[in-house]
């Protein structure tokens, strides 16, 4: 063959790495062609469980890498990613979910999963009711045979109730109904959500891996699991139809994050509860929702379920005699804590919410406080700067 030119010469190097180097981290494959060895192979039928290296939207080495730890992470057998934790929740109701069929929700769930349900899901011609995921009697007598779909979510948003999560799941596995846990809180590590009584489980996990994995408040993805095959190859092929690629950079920095989330979950833990206590002891607090607290929604479920684990969160309902206004003072007076969505990054961050328009059951237990809740989500600071923050912060709000 004559020389070939500079731009053919780079395209077609023959250099390939040896086999059988190996490192610590996961070499970083990006693709969105994908070679084929031949025409034989590019006419095999694909695989409708495992690996498909057929383009890169599927995935590349790297992200099979990482849905097989996280599916490790979540004592699961399967995983597919998505480029958030929202596109999961998306996913997994649009893969179960037709037309004429009822999704159940619990009235504390995610806000983005409320919209979808009222939103997109409604537009679809599904209906929906909320829950209240600490009532199993009410919570049974609303299942029906258009329902199809059981969202769980442990903790609650916001407001952190636990729910009855095995009395809930006894009655969906009664009545063969399908349930989808949103796990992001318990990061697979607060308990198994397949296994949360002997032979009691969640059929699907999801989680934004946003949060714990990642564990540096910089990127965005999400992931699905489960034990059921069958239940895999609905979510593969909704996964394809809506085009549901993540980037491999992402994909490294999850990866390089997960050997210290174990580490970081439990020190953030540690710290959570100290403050929670803390705050709790406060004259300028009625109430503190963590699941921890003996007095905190839900409190007896948890300790059947998680009570060695308690996530990096916690809200504080403010006396009513402190309006929204001071309250937001108080928020702005703190220096240590960000103002900003997500958590389980290295920063602590703290947001107020007007929960009036993200309930449909309203809350009875906050009845007698009445006043504006702030959520707490604790990073890697030192707790005593935390406090000393949250200190200061009190003094501004007094003032």
């Amino acid at each position: 063959m004559s020389k070939r030119g500079p731009s053919t010469e780079q395209i077609h190097h023959p250099f390939r790495a040896p086999d059988g180097w190996d490192a610590v981290a996961v070499p970083v494959a990006k693709a969105s062609t994908v070679l084929f060895k031949d025409t034989a192979e590019l006419h095999r039928p694909r695989a409708q469980d495992g690996i498909s290296y057929r383009y890169g939207l599927p995935g590349t080495p790297t992200t099979y890498t990482l849905a097989a730890r996280i599916a490790t992470l979540e004592h699961a057998q399967h995983c597919v990613l998505t480029p958030s934790g929202l596109a999961a929740i998306t996913l997994t109701s649009l893969a179960f979910l037709q037309p004429g069929d009822e999704v159940l929700v619990p009235d504390n769930v995610y806000g983005q999963n409320r919209h979808i349900t009222t939103g997109l899901l409604t537009r679809l011609g599904i209906t929906h009711r909320f829950y209240d995921p600490l009532d199993v009697p009410a919570f049974e007598a609303m299942l029906s045979p258009r329902t199809k779909l059981v969202w769980l979510e442990a903790a609650g948003s916001i407001t952190l109730e636990f729910p009855d999560l095995i009395g809930l799941l006894s009655a969906c596995r009664a009545r063969g109904v399908l349930t989808a846990l949103d796990n992001t809180w318990g990061a697979g590590l607060a308990f198994n959500a397949f296994e949360v009584a002997p032979g009691l489980g969640a059929d699907l996990s999801m989680q934004a891996l946003t949060k714990f994995p990642s564990g540096g408040a910089d990127l965005l993805m999400g992931a699905v699991c489960t034990r059921d095959a069958a239940l895999h190859r609905q979510l593969v092929a909704m996964h394809e139809y809506l085009g549901h690629g993540v980037g491999q950079n992402d994909v490294e920095a999850v990866l390089r994050g997960l050997p210290s989330v174990v580490l970081r979950y439990r020190a953030q833990d540690a710290a959570t509860r100290d403050l929670a206590r803390w705050m709790a002891a406060r004259p300028e607090i009625a109430r503190v929702l963590h699941p921890a607290l003996p007095d905190s929604p839900g409190h007896a479920h948890w300790r059947q379920v998680s009570p060695d684990a308690a996530g990096c969160l916690f809200s504080a309902v403010f006396r009513p005699d402190y309006d929204a206004r001071r309250v937001d003072a108080f928020v702005d007076a703190l220096r240590c804590f960000g103002i900003g969505y997500s958590w389980a990054g290295p920063m602590s961050l703290a947001v107020p919410y007007d929960l009036s328009r993200s309930r449909s059951l309203g809350l009875p237990w906050t009845e007698q406080e009445g006043g504006t809740l702030v959520r707490f989500a604790i990073g890697l600071e030192d707790v005593e700067d935390l406090r000393a923050d949250l200190a200061q912060a009190f003094e501004v709000l007094k003032g």
